[in-house]
């Protein structure tokens, strides 16, 4: 199983901690670093960097990563500027841009910024649109796409990526819609932090069930997942590690650290000590989980990448 980093653009990340994330990630070996696409989430309001700028911020460096969006809503920009920057972004990387997508959930950041927040179906209407849109105008020379919220009449999107390139990835883990779409255009599904064996089981069986609808072999798509983390070398360091992030979320610091990773734990929290955590992704390799990708919080502190490439990410390479 492969490791990687994901970090969330929208909770006070500066340009100077972006670029030395970036730049550690590699150093350290994972395989992915991926950020979020948010004005900002929950109530506190922090510095947002924009993800598109970031991107290419990284795209000319040397680093041997893929990268991108864990996931750009469909209801930001008009799928046509989603699909040009990102093949530009990927001619710029060299081909390890992943342009990762879903349908927008923060109604809260869309009503602030004057963004419109369509019904759940139109948005899953418009994300399956333009998936196809985005692919069309990667591919074709010119493009027409006639949908109903979106069109193209002899596009030409240049320049044009490379066949087959960038790959889209579809976030998420609803098994009517967000899986439907992902049996149909994904070439990466990542599955939203759904770390019990058996949860995890229920939606690959529902994925699969959609791939035999549209004639599709499951074994096309790659598997990965994004899971908040709760992880130290022992009993410890991670009570530790608990109430740093519970200060971090302004939780009352006398608060019982085991009642709080019980309780997130029952939301898809993953955690434990680093013999725990290897058996948790064993359990969850062997039902085809091929990527795990960290979220780190603390971007003032390289101890969690540091610990995950030196502890974690061997052993999971080994199952």
């Amino acid at each position: 199983m492969r490791t990687g980093l994901m970090i969330e653009g929208q909770n006070g990340l500066s340009w100077e901690r972006w670029l030395h994330v970036a730049a550690l990630a590699d150093r350290l070996g994972f395989h992915s670093l991926f950020r979020s696409d948010h004005y900002f989430t929950g109530e506190r309001r922090m510095a947002s960097l924009d993800p598109w700028l970031t991107f290419a911020a990284i795209a000319r460096e040397p680093h041997g990563y893929r990268f991108g969006a864990l996931v750009t809503p469909i209801t930001f920009r008009r799928p046509v500027n989603d699909a040009r920057m990102a093949a530009q972004v990927d001619l710029l990387s060299g081909g390890r841009f992943v342009m990762g997508l879903g349908a927008g959930w923060n109604e809260a950041e869309h009503r602030a910024h004057g963004i419109p927040f369509p019904p759940l179906k139109e948005r899953f209407d418009r994300l399956d649109e333009a998936v196809r849109l985005m692919r069309a105008l990667w591919t074709e020379s010119p493009a027409d796409f006639a949908g109903r919220h979106y069109r193209l009449d002899g596009a030409d999107g240049l320049p044009k990526p490379a066949r087959g390139r960038p790959p889209v990835l579809i976030g998420g883990a609803g098994e009517r819609r967000t899986l439907r779409i992902a049996a149909e255009h994904a070439d990466e599904w990542n599955c939203v932090t759904v770390t019990e064996p058996e949860g995890y089981a229920r939606k690959v069986a529902a994925l699969e069930r959609h791939c035999e609808a549209v004639g599709r072999d499951p074994a096309a798509i790659a598997r990965s997942m994004m899971v908040f983390a709760l992880v130290a070398p022992n009993e410890r360091a991670l009570a530790a590690v608990t109430a740093k992030t519970m200060a971090h979320f302004g939780l009352d610091a006398d608060a019982d650290p085991r009642v709080f990773r019980s309780r997130m734990e029952g939301r898809g929290l993953l955690s434990g000590t680093t013999d725990e955590v290897v058996a948790k992704l064993g359990a969850l390799e062997e039902m085809g989980l091929e990527e795990m990708v960290f979220q780190h919080l603390d971007f003032d502190s390289d101890e969690l990448p540091e610990y995950l490439a030196a502890e974690i990410a061997p052993r999971a390479a080994a199952l």
